[in-house]
């Protein structure tokens, strides 16, 4: 691949190349400025094109920060599942492990965070969006329902899932928007985490 040393703009790009590039220029604008205040325009330049090349591969604006979007939900179900990993299922410990994952994303890519919520709620009807949502869900209700000693996800578990996701979904907002250090408060993430899991699930799992 060669750059013009005139306009600084790159000459060729094997297929998916460009729209690979174009996708982590928004991400980074996206983490930089927020997603208010991304516009193509800025994309193309970090990604070294011009304005046209864009509407090779999305229609718009919108389909580009689709894809970030959809990337960034697809990290966080990633990164839990790697987490995950090193403990038995039906452990508080994998429990606790997913909300460490979630609020640790949150504060690695607050960018992304608030476009995976802002975006998907203004697009609650678009089909790639819910299913890897309702994909990461299930992970947790999954986990949940191991916790029970079953392979059989019940409304129980639905609900228990939900009041896990409710406070760390909280905790993540309140520490990327700085509340936190308005607060005289000496907070201690990991046994915050370990407490609300084990309230939560206090007649599934044993107390140590």
């Amino acid at each position: 691949m060669k750059t013009d040393p005139k306009t600084g703009k790159r000459d060729s790009y094997h297929h998916g190349d460009l729209r690979t590039q174009l996708i982590e220029a928004a991400r980074v604008l996206v983490e930089e400025k927020g997603p208010e205040q991304f516009s193509v325009s800025e994309a193309c330049r970090i990604a070294g094109v011009s304005t046209a090349a864009p509407y090779k591969h999305f229609k718009n604006k919108e389909e580009m920060l689709q894809e970030v979007c959809i990337l960034g939900m697809h990290r966080q179900r990633a990164q839990m599942v790697e987490e995950v990993s090193p403990h038995a299922p039906g452990t508080l410990d994998r429990i606790v492990a997913l909300g460490r994952v979630y609020v640790r994303f949150a504060q690695e890519e607050p960018g992304v965070f608030r476009l995976m919520f802002g975006f998907a709620n203004e697009n609650d009807e678009d089909e790639a969006l819910k299913e890897v949502g309702q994909g990461t869900f299930k992970l947790v209700q999954q986990e949940v329902a191991w916790c029970r000693g079953s392979d059989e996800i019940n409304d129980q578990d639905i609900q228990r899932a939900f009041l896990l996701w409710s406070f760390v979904h909280g905790l993540s907002f309140l520490r990327i928007d700085g509340k936190l250090s308005k607060v005289d408060l000496s907070i201690d993430f990991e046994s915050t985490l370990t407490e609300i899991a084990r309230r939560v699930l206090s007649d599934d799992v044993p107390t140590p």
